[in-house]
């Protein structure tokens, strides 16, 4: 069954072609929608910009049991459907990625553009998602924040902004139990090597040079090879490039859109 998702709408309010300019942010698992704030008032001034929490994070609701990529995009979809968005521009980054696959391999008509930051098609050793899972449900989110929050910046980037490691690592623990083990299960399970030529929308594909979670080799290129005119960009961050490469981040998701 469906949720509807917590969102944020930024943006123009009155467009001519709304549909056209709605552009939707979904981040990594273990993070709000607030992970888009350093990009948001860039990409807000010219496109209807909603951000999501996935379900079971935020301020989402948070269904029992593990979840499955069809689960999350559907409660993606349902959102939109309440909203009136029928059409729109897709940005994920991580487990948002992984639903933008889903959603434009399975409902192509659609998603008008995607952008995949930092993702995988395929996870080949599903143990460390299994072990992170029984992690949590046994001694919290808590337990892992700060080691998880260290891996999404490089040691550089993090020593020189310190506060935005802490953010994230509140963000991880505040992210409710039930919610980040269920999304555990849907990427243990998550293999769509065989649906990416089944995306038609335009895609960039943006993998960080020291990203330590989705690692180019073999995640990035395996989607960049796989979805037909897919387009590589490697920003110097590691997994969360959207915060610590903001700027050139926002310029990649605009240029796409825009082209």
């Amino acid at each position: 069954m469906t949720v509807t998702l917590h969102h944020v709408v930024d943006g123009p309010t009155e467009i001519d072609d709304t549909d056209a300019a709605v552009l939707v942010l979904l981040g990594s698992l273990g993070c709000t929608l607030e992970m888009w704030r350093p990009n948001v008032e860039t990409l807000a001034r010219r496109h209807r910009v909603i951000r999501l929490d996935h379900r079971g994070h935020g301020g989402s609701p948070v269904p029992d049991g593990d979840y499955t990529m069809p689960d999350l995009a559907g409660d993606v979809l349902a959102t939109l459907d309440g909203l009136g968005v029928d059409r729109f521009h897709f940005c994920g980054l991580s487990l948002g990625g992984m639903v933008g696959q889903y959603l434009a391999s399975e409902h192509p008509g659609r998603v008008r553009s995607l952008t995949l930051c930092c993702t995988s098609s395929y996870f080949p050793d599903r143990a460390p998602w299994e072990e992170r899972r029984a992690t949590v449900a046994a001694s919290g989110t808590g337990a892992i924040a700060d080691t998880v929050a260290r891996r999404w910046f490089t040691a550089e980037w993090g020593a020189a902004h310190p506060d935005a490691v802490a953010e994230a690592a509140a963000m991880i623990t505040a992210t409710p139990d039930t919610g980040y083990a269920g999304c555990c299960a849907a990427i243990a399970t998550w293999d769509h090597r065989d649906r990416l030529a089944a995306i038609t929308a335009p895609t960039l594909v943006v993998g960080a040079d020291a990203d330590l979670s989705t690692p180019i080799d073999p995640h990035t290129l395996t989607i960049t090879a796989g979805i037909t005119g897919a387009r590589l960009e490697v920003v110097t961050a590691a997994h969360l490039a959207t915060i610590e490469r903001a700027e050139d981040a926002t310029r990649l998701i605009l240029e796409h859109i825009g082209a």
